[in-house]
């Protein structure tokens, strides 16, 4: 069956639109894929040659060739341990960082400047890194700071949760704690943090979310939370961080 169309406009041409099925040729598929094919190419080159590539600069070179200084103070209660592991603590700051460090024993600060060597960000990196060091972390907790972008040190007191004195202080103290730290334990284990308890003060290490879930227990402790209710918050915790990963 056809149907025939005569134009008005008096070209002569005529349409005919017939019911059969088309035909594709095989010919003209593969001379259109070569040609997209050979686009993607040009594209991707006109890409790379478009993009500049610059060499990475020192820390030296980012701040017009000026010499960058950081100080930490060592607490009294950490000199010891310090001396017994310094050369863990300097390996990964001059090798890995390219940081000058040195240790002044007249003021008793861990003293670290940047090199021609060294990359932007690795000053505050270093200082960091001692930083939690000299807060009680283990070096080997501490120098994840250096591997990983989205650690955080977090401090703060007891009595920033709830104004205690005396014996209620001590209390609330030993229940973050726990017999023989137990509960601390269980804390870094559910929430994969790190934690360190000097006196009134508690200090924690890890990723953003995770200090939150460790501060919320370590916080219903010291206002007064039986300890076997956190113990199973803990659990559900770390149940759901093992399903996430």
């Amino acid at each position: 069956m056809t149907m025939q169309l005569e134009t008005d406009s008096g070209s002569g041409m005529d349409v005919q639109m017939t019911s059969a099925s088309t035909t594709i040729d095989p010919s003209v598929v593969e001379s259109r894929i070569r040609q997209s094919v050979s686009l993607q190419k040009s594209d991707q080159a006109m890409d790379e040659t478009d993009q500049p590539v610059f060499p990475e600069i020192s820390a030296s070179q980012a701040n017009g060739n000026k010499v960058e200084y950081r100080r930490i103070r060592c607490p009294a209660h950490r000199y010891t341990p310090l001396r017994e592991h310094w050369e863990q603590i300097l390996t990964p700051l001059v090798e890995y960082l390219k940081l000058q460090v040195r240790f002044n024993t007249k003021s008793r600060c861990v003293e670290m400047k940047t090199s021609p060597h060294s990359m932007v960000g690795a000053l505050q990196k270093g200082a960091d890194f001692a930083s939690a060091f000299m807060m009680g972390f283990e070096v080997q907790d501490a120098v994840a700071l250096l591997r990983l972008d989205d650690l955080y040190v977090e401090s703060f007191q007891v009595t920033d949760v709830k104004m205690l004195k005396g014996d209620h202080l001590s209390r609330a103290i030993g229940r973050v704690a726990g017999q023989d730290g137990k509960t601390r334990f269980a804390i870094e284990n559910a929430t994969r943090t790190r934690i360190v308890i000097a006196d009134q003060r508690i200090h924690m290490l890890g990723s953003y979310a995770n200090l939150r879930m460790a501060r919320n227990a370590i916080c219903d402790l010291i206002l007064g939370a039986p300890p076997g209710k956190v113990y199973n918050n803990m659990r559900n915790v770390a149940k759901r961080m093992n399903e996430r990963y």
